[in-house]
């Protein structure tokens, strides 16, 4: 089988089933297994695939998300008769449903069906856990010049919810809104994670944050985007690592 990924966390996804041998065309961000995704050709970015180039590799399938990639792309590649399956999974739940239907999709499915049940088992297990737990309230920023945050509708909110944490702009209209600095020491988070991507957060930034806020730097939290926003094999483990970031690890 001949498989294009243009999304990061798909393409890692898809050697984790075992089908790595298999892909013809992946994205220049895609970099996991790093041992591995430097074989494979490099078919453009998430927001400029090199459609035309897709097309030529002739693929029997194309994974894409509805976040990452674009509607005009995938669009134009179905137009083609290029077979394309398109996910977006906002919960844990819905990231074993995806897992099962790519790895049917690519004739992994036993694969799949592993990866799936530890994803529903790792989260029972957390959410049972949390029950009677003292709620944690979070921000979580994801972007500097503007400041921006997530609310409910987002797969980071799912994950440190179910293991106990309240988001403090859950409510927000936005699934990545504009904040203020005042905003966020009106809201009084507990904690406060910067992650590692789409921005790259460093330790300056906690200090410019506690200034701008007169929250203590103690809240502030340097964590790892991949894990709380890459849906698919890396779910697992995110799912436990968001359970120690709300049990403050």
């Amino acid at each position: 089988m001949r498989i294009v990924s243009l999304c990061p966390s798909l393409t890692e996804l898809v050697f984790d089933l075992g089908a790595g041998d298999e892909l013809v065309g992946i994205t220049r961000f895609c970099i996991h297994p790093a041992d591995r995704v430097g074989e494979v050709e490099k078919v453009g970015g998430t927001k400029d695939p090199d459609v035309e180039r897709i097309i030529e590799l002739a693929p029997d399938l194309v994974l894409l998300n509805n976040e990452e990639n674009r509607l005009e792309d995938a669009e134009a590649l179905a137009a083609a008769g290029v077979p394309c399956h398109s996910s977006m999974p906002r919960t844990t739940e819905e990231t074993a449903e995806m897992v099962r239907s790519i790895a049917a999709a690519i004739g992994r499915a036993e694969a799949g069906e592993e990866i799936a049940r530890d994803i529903e088992d790792r989260s029972a297990r957390v959410r049972a856990a949390a029950r009677g737990r003292a709620p944690v309230r979070w921000a979580y920023l994801i972007w500097r010049k503007p400041w921006m945050s997530v609310n409910r509708d987002t797969f980071v909110d799912a994950l440190l919810s179910q293991a106990g944490g309240i988001n403090v702009f859950a409510d927000r209209e936005t699934r990545y809104p504009e904040i203020t600095p005042a905003e966020l020491a009106a809201a009084r988070p507990d904690r406060v994670f910067l992650c590692t991507e789409p921005f790259l957060f460093k330790d300056e930034h906690i200090d410019e944050l506690s200034e701008l806020t007169g929250l203590s730097r103690e809240r502030f939290r340097i964590v790892d985007g991949e894990y709380l926003s890459w849906h698919g094999s890396r779910t697992p483990d995110g799912i436990d690592y968001a359970a120690a970031l709300i049990a403050g690890g």
